[in-house]
């Protein structure tokens, strides 16, 4: 898989996006030389235009690139790059260089908060905790949360109603954690059955 740079002028656009998120980050440009070396350190690097040379992505301001995975798009003229991004991906600190928030895929950032949570063992974190006092609490707690939803669903209170989702919702990610599963797993067998 290669771009066909000879359709562009020896630059290729780059579409970068966040892996967990979807959401798109920001827009660059590679020559050949930029695309094989992010293939090979798996770490996203332009050439600038601006600049005139390589420049990998977070080279002064720590903020790397990671590859995920590379796709081309139907021409081969195009790179799509999903990366876990270290840091603000936009110079001027922002999330994304297009200053949007992904709204829809929040669900995928808590479920990274909560992996960062327990992965990194923030022992003043309820989420921690909770993972920390093993399967069964944490399957109990899921338990409690969908049987407090059930009876606010029989109620006429739709903020009490939602805040019990969202705990569900929150305590569910905990226990796909705890499974060693993530959220992608279940929308592909949500998928598989939407044929």
């Amino acid at each position: 898989m290669k771009p066909d740079f000879t359709k562009t002028n020896g630059l290729t656009p780059v579409i970068i996006q966040d892996a967990a998120t979807l959401q798109v980050l920001m827009l660059g440009y590679m020559n050949e030389e930029a695309f094989k070396k992010t293939v090979e350190e798996q770490k996203v690097t332009f050439f600038s235009r601006s600049k005139n040379r390589l420049w990998t992505k977070g080279e002064t301001s720590g903020n790397f690139l990671y590859v995920k995975n590379i796709h081309l798009d139907c021409d081969s003229d195009t790179v799509l790059i999903f990366v876990s991004a270290e840091g603000p991906a936009c110079h001027t600190g922002a999330v994304s260089c297009f200053k949007t928030q992904s709204e829809t895929n929040f669900l995928y950032q808590l479920e990274q908060t909560i992996h960062n949570r327990i992965d990194e063992n923030v022992t003043t974190s309820y989420t921690n905790q909770l993972y920390r006092g093993g399967i069964n609490k944490v399957a109990q707690k899921v338990g409690e949360e969908a049987v407090e939803l059930v009876i606010e669903a029989k109620d006429d209170n739709a903020d009490l109603f939602k805040n019990e989702a969202a705990d569900l919702l929150y305590h569910f990610l905990i226990l796909l954690k705890a499974k060693n599963f993530k959220l992608k797993d279940i929308e592909a067998v949500l998928e598989g059955r939407n044929s």
